[in-house]
């Protein structure tokens, strides 16, 4: 068992359980990650005198072709996990394996073939986009850095080519990104991801800036290109039926630590976490009727402060089943006992002493 102050402990969490899908071989392995940023304090000589824990122990497989999709409030972790898988922030500890290769450790040349094959999908399309910068250049761009991958004769082809990929029109190649709407930034973004050919793509709430109507416009060219260029995804959000919509196996993430892992049926038709009940409970229905007999679960008060996390399981401050066990043992993240020997669809990873099923969403 983890101590109450460490990384949150896994026995195997990544084993198939029943009704999972047929998925290929593990392609990126996240093993005991943390990422802890140091609070210092003087102006000459600083000293530290703690540090914000934004991810704090996380363990995860995304396999070959598999969409998984992470899911928290906001301060998690999420985005900080999100840098760390393409290397824009270095982990304090733990391993990011790609294709076997602990890829947290490098850096330079062997780093920048690694971010070839592993590409991000930003938050925000009105400010990831240089507006110095035409589509055509955007796009391109990754060609300059490796020109292995098109030859300069060939780049403004292919660029065309992914602009009509993404469901923009080639003559668009010339335009700033002024010029266009969220939605249609958002597309020139995931073109931009594309243009290397890469095997994963880490989307961080790539959608939330976006209309409604947009949302679903770019999460089913997500979907299309998935399956046209054998993609995997890591897709970070905050909107529940978004990431069900997408997401062949769901993370729910709370202060640094992964709370619950399962596929979507399991985490959101049978939840064993307080945390997951309570964030599915907040979920809009938009049948009256069924709206009227949901149950709805409140948490007490706030999140704590990253950088001053309770001790053992982060989330007994605001849980309604906290015992003085929760307070002294972080929980591992685990098939729950009861459910080991059981054909269940709750028989799923969760970091909870007293897990147990709830419904809380109503059947459709």
């Amino acid at each position: 068992m983890a101590h109450a102050d460490g990384p949150q402990a896994v026995q195997d969490p990544q084993r198939p359980q029943p009704g999972q899908a047929a998925l290929g071989e593990p392609i990126l392995e996240i093993r005991d990650l943390v990422k802890h940023y140091p609070l210092t304090q003087g102006v000459l000589f600083k000293k530290q005198v703690g540090a914000v824990k934004a991810v704090d122990g996380v363990s995860f497989d995304l396999r070959k072709g598999e969409t998984l999709g992470i899911v928290g409030e906001s301060g998690c972790g999420k985005s900080t996990l999100a840098k760390m898988l393409v290397g824009l922030e270095r982990p304090t500890s733990g391993q990011i394996r790609y294709q076997g290769q602990d890829i947290a450790t490098l850096s330079g040349r062997a780093m920048k073939s690694v971010r070839r094959n592993i590409q991000m999908v930003f938050q925000d399309p009105y400010t990831s986009l240089n507006p110095r910068m035409t589509v055509g250049d955007i796009v391109g761009e990754p060609y300059e850095i490796h020109p292995e991958v098109a030859p300069k004769g060939d780049r403004r082809k292919r660029v065309q080519e992914l602009l009509d990929v993404v469901g923009l029109n080639p003559e668009y190649i010339n335009r700033y990104p002024h010029q266009f709407s969220g939605g249609q930034r958002q597309r020139i973004g995931i073109a931009r991801g594309l243009a290397l050919r890469p095997e994963i793509i880490v989307a961080d709430e790539p959608v939330s800036a976006l209309d409604v109507s947009v949302q679903a416009q770019v999460v089913n060219l997500l979907e299309g290109l998935q399956d046209e260029f054998d993609l995997s995804y890591v897709f970070i959000a905050h909107d529940l039926s978004v990431v069900r919509h997408i997401s062949d196996r769901v993370a729910v993430m709370y202060l640094g630590r992964l709370a619950e892992i399962g596929t979507d049926e399991q985490i959101y038709d049978h939840p064993t976490h307080p945390y997951t009940q309570a964030l599915l409970s907040a979920v809009p229905v938009p049948d009256p009727e069924a709206r009227e007999h949901r149950e709805r679960i409140l948490l007490a008060g706030d999140v704590p402060s990253p950088a001053d996390p309770p001790s053992g399981c982060r989330f007994r401050t605001r849980c309604w089943k906290a015992q003085p066990l929760c307070a002294e043992v972080v929980p591992p993240l685990e098939v729950p006992a009861e459910f080991q020997d059981t054909e269940s669809p709750a028989r799923h990873a969760s970091a909870c002493h007293f897990a147990e099923e709830r419904h809380v969403v109503p059947s459709d």
